[in-house]
């Protein structure tokens, strides 16, 4: 009787052993699920969450399964981070899957995207440690491509800050000359008419009369009376005084020959003069006399409590009344500068004769790069200390692709000009392109309101995964980048119309426009925009052929 219950305990321990011992069994995509699905890019990084589950008597109890994650792609492979499982009858921290329920994992996956990726597919491995046995499970494919649409933002497109001429047509001068009267006078005395600023005025206006590039805009005339005296006296002294000063110049003109417009007018009591004269006077108690004229509206009450302050009138009586006493004669005389012809052809054939104002402006005159290119490179010559001309030619170089040789030249620009906004942004540009994140916000901080930073923080954005931030950096603009923050947003009549708005289409404008038809479901936006997309660029066609937006259509006959 004890021999026949031995046996069938016997053969029970030499089952469990050799379950214990049995290798796990292959598992397949069925098992594991993506999300999202397809993968994206976001902030050039490629996040997903792989939820698996280990069938009911599966996973050994003695077994250690460590899963490693890869993206695999033509060139090679990325592993990314691994995780690890153990069976009932291990000793650990790791999550323990039941051999007869199975289980449930989670595994949050991340890799730094690389364009060899938009063509890959996500696999899981399995690497099983079980008692003195190490072995394979086949890997799994889970994933299968990248959606890399966010990818086409490019800094490369953005337009650096040039740094501004400062370059006027017309330059506005003006010249002055007072002429003082004796108290309750309006006769002009002979010393007042042999003043320097006087006959320094009329030599000004004789010579814009006979000068090419001079014009008399204006002469006007502003004659004044005291504040002191009653209003009827004030005002006839005013006049007398305007009307005086215009025939003592009406008289020279005809003189001199000349005809300009002439304006005048008078004011009867010079209270704000007054008041300016006051403030800037060393007279003590001022400021109570400055206090009078805040409180009194009524020019006669001011009058009075002036007057009222009579230690201190008698300074008025002498510093600050007579200069009140006058007629003013201003000049406006505007000097023209050279015409844009003048300025172009001195560009090309002696550009030292120009200022470096003159010959940052005739580069905005130039239709084609290279002749914009070549002008600035002048700049850089002729005026080696101005930062502009090398922040300028940088910008030249950097829209022509030429990074390195536009970083030489901004480096220069903002050893000159540490603190210039523009040369800040473009700096930042510089370091958007190599991925060099919280630089270029640093240096876009700096760039203040330049008007080419809005661009510049869109595309930032979008590098960062953050769309809304770059749809209210770029505002309305009509860009590339633009369209791809909306597209990203999936407001897609509003990507479209921004494309439409662009003046100058490219093969990017073209391609997001198809892939606006393969998210709309429009096949012949999709072909007709590839189609136009690869014959300005030939490279689009590869990148189209591995892009996931297109996946549902056949390219092969575009």
């Amino acid at each position: 009787m004890r021999r026949k219950l031995t046996f069938p305990l016997l053969l029970l321990c030499i089952m469990a052993l050799v379950g214990c011992n049995k290798e796990m069994t292959p598992l397949t995509a069925d098992y594991f699920k993506v999300n999202p699905s397809p993968l994206e890019t976001k902030g050039g990084v490629v996040n997903a969450t792989v939820t698996g589950t280990f069938p009911e008597k599966y996973f050994n109890k003695k077994a250690v399964v460590t899963v490693t994650p890869y993206m695999v792609y033509a060139e090679g492979e990325t592993a990314g981070t691994p995780f690890v499982y153990q069976g009932e009858k291990i000793q650990g921290n790791d999550q323990t899957i039941s051999y007869k329920a199975g289980g449930v994992i989670t595994m949050p996956v991340s890799f730094k995207y690389i364009p060899e990726m938009k063509k890959s597919g996500l696999y899981l491995a399995f690497n099983v440690q079980q008692g003195n046995k190490a072995y394979e499970l086949p890997r799994v494919k889970v994933a299968e491509g990248v959606l890399a649409t966010a990818e086409l933002a490019n800094a490369g497109t953005v337009d650096p800050a040039i740094t501004p001429d400062k370059f006027q047509r017309i330059i506005k001068e003006t010249y002055s000359a007072d002429i003082k009267f004796l108290i309750q006078q309006t006769n002009i005395r002979a010393e007042e008419l042999k003043s320097d600023d006087l006959k320094d005025l009329h030599e000004q206006i004789r010579e814009a009369n006979t000068t090419e590039n001079l014009e008399i805009e204006n002469v006007n005339i502003s004659s004044y009376a005291s504040p002191d005296g009653n209003i009827d006296l004030n005002t006839r002294l005013a006049e007398g005084r305007e009307a005086n000063t215009v025939k003592m110049l009406q008289k020279q003109w005809k003189k001199d020959k000349i005809d300009a417009d002439l304006t005048a007018e008078f004011t009867a009591e010079d209270w704000d003069g007054f008041k300016e004269l006051v403030a800037a006077s060393n007279i003590q108690d001022k400021d109570l006399i400055l206090r009078v004229l805040e409180m009194y509206a009524d020019p006669e009450q001011r009058e009075r409590e002036i007057k009222n302050l009579s230690s201190i009138y008698g300074d008025l009586a002498d510093e600050i009344l007579p200069q009140l006493r006058r007629s003013r004669i201003t000049a406006s005389i505007n000097v023209i500068g050279k015409s844009d012809e003048e300025i172009s052809a001195l560009a090309t054939n002696s550009p030292a004769e120009l200022t470096v104002d003159e010959l940052l402006y005739a580069a905005t005159l130039e239709k084609s790069n290279a002749a914009k290119t070549a002008i600035y490179q002048k700049v850089t010559e002729i005026y080696p200390n101005d930062y502009r001309g090398y922040n300028n030619l940088g910008m030249m170089y950097y829209k022509a692709g030429n990074y390195s040789e536009a970083a030489r030249l901004f480096a220069i620009a903002d050893k000159k000009a540490p603190e210039s906004p523009e040369v800040a942004m473009n700096m930042g540009l510089l370091d958007l392109l190599e991925g060099e994140y919280n630089n270029a916000a640093a240096a876009f901080g700096k760039a203040g309101e330049v008007p080419e930073v809005n661009e510049a923080l869109g595309v930032y954005y979008l590098k960062k995964g953050d769309y809304n931030a770059a749809i209210n950096a770029f505002g309305d603009a009509k860009s590339n980048n633009a369209a791809l923050a909306q597209i990203m947003m999936k407001d897609y009549n509003k990507a479209r119309t921004t494309l439409a708005g662009i003046s100058a289409p490219d093969a990017t404008t073209y391609y997001l426009l198809a892939v606006l038809g393969a998210r709309t479901n429009n096949e012949q936006m999709v072909t007709s925009n590839l189609r136009q997309s690869f014959r300005l660029d030939p490279a689009m066609r590869e990148a189209a052929e591995k892009d996931l937006e297109f996946a549902r259509f056949n390219l092969s006959a575009i």
